[in-house]
């Protein structure tokens, strides 16, 4: 063998070795892609579909007015800054302590965890109720037109139901997606969404209820959700191993529940007040009517498609703990990247 082949060898064989891990980096990632879309497809179906249930209670109460519309969006973005925001927050301290129990095998305490963050959430909504059937005090004294609030006031009564079934929801849904059980939050998604559209057209146009019939058909939908999932978690088998009965040990951890949930819900507050408090300050224009309207739609198409990356982020957050944070990286920036 010469000299100059000996010297080629080396530069061959770590050219070999590259193409060997080109290859197989392509092919984990293409079988962690499709881990990742058995999980992230149905996630954005639900979370489509629930959003979809304020899109439509706007849509049909639009048709009564812009009074109607203008009080109904003011009413919706004042209760996402008061008080869905702050519940979705508090919950999603449950991604990291029931991640780490379900990766750890501590089945059980996923459920106590559950349990716990349930009550505190449902203790937090009882305290934002009393703000919500103030809200129109709040809204004149903030400078919204007295009409508006008088009729966002009256909206905002109804809707109240819906923030305990939201508070049961949030840490439902990330129970249920710790585990990856993602379809049957899609199936009751969509059941939920295809009974709310006749509900909510019998509650605002044939029951005399008007824009507030719509505010009740959210919060009847909301609970309708809610019940399917509670009747999954407690008779499917697939949940046997993380359900367990009501007990005092569920308050053990909520003292470690809010040292988490506390910062995720300033993180998450501050995103969605950047946003909703848009609609808020148009309501001090000179037209409140016309102005609120006309945000309202443009804001309500807008975060219908932002549902869309939302749910894949929340597919990787999720994602089985055998998956390389490496590839629920590089599968995240290629879903944001073609979306």
């Amino acid at each position: 063998m010469s000299m100059e082949e000996s010297l080629l060898l080396p530069k061959k064989r770590s050219e070999l070795e590259g193409r060997e891990r080109l290859l197989l980096t392509r092919d984990v990632f293409t079988q962690e892609a499709k881990k990742l879309a058995y999980i992230a497809g149905p996630m954005v179906v639900t979370i489509t579909s629930l959003y979809l249930l304020l899109v439509i209670s706007n849509m049909m109460v639009g048709h009564l007015g812009e009074l109607a519309l203008s009080s109904a969006a003011i009413s919706i973005s004042f209760c996402n800054v008061t008080g869905m925001s702050l519940l979705n927050g508090l919950a999603s301290a449950l991604e990291t302590l029931c991640g780490q129990a379900y990766g750890a095998q501590q089945y059980q305490k996923v459920g106590h965890q559950t349990y716990g963050a349930m009550f505190s959430l449902v203790l937090v909504a009882s305290l934002v109720s009393l703000v919500w059937i103030n809200v129109e005090k709040v809204l004149i004294l903030i400078g919204q037109d007295p009409i508006i609030a008088h009729e966002a006031g009256r909206f905002t009564l109804y809707t109240v139901p819906t923030l305990f079934a939201y508070a049961i929801f949030q840490p439902l849904s990330r129970y249920l997606q710790i585990q990856s059980l993602t379809i049957p939050m899609l199936a009751s998604s969509v059941v939920t969404l295809l009974l709310h559209i006749p509900l909510c057209w019998f509650l605002v146009f044939k029951s005399g209820l008007e824009n507030v019939g719509g505010a009740l058909a959210i919060s009847i939908s909301n609970w309708l959700n809610v019940i399917f999932l509670l009747l999954y978690m407690k008779y499917s088998s697939a949940c046997a191993k993380t359900r367990v009965p009501v007990s005092m040990e569920m308050f053990h951890g909520i003292g470690e529940f809010f040292r988490f949930a506390i910062p995720s819900a300033v993180m998450i507050c501050l995103q969605w007040w950047a946003y909703e408090i848009v609609v808020l300050l148009s309501g001090l224009l000179s037209n409140p009517q016309l102005e609120t309207s006309v945000l309202s739609v443009c804001l309500t198409t807008t975060s219908t498609l932002y549902s869309i990356p939302y749910g894949i982020g929340a597919a990787v957050r999720f994602a089985p703990v055998y998956m390389h944070k490496f590839y629920k990286c590089k599968c995240l920036l290629l879903s944001l990247c073609l979306f």
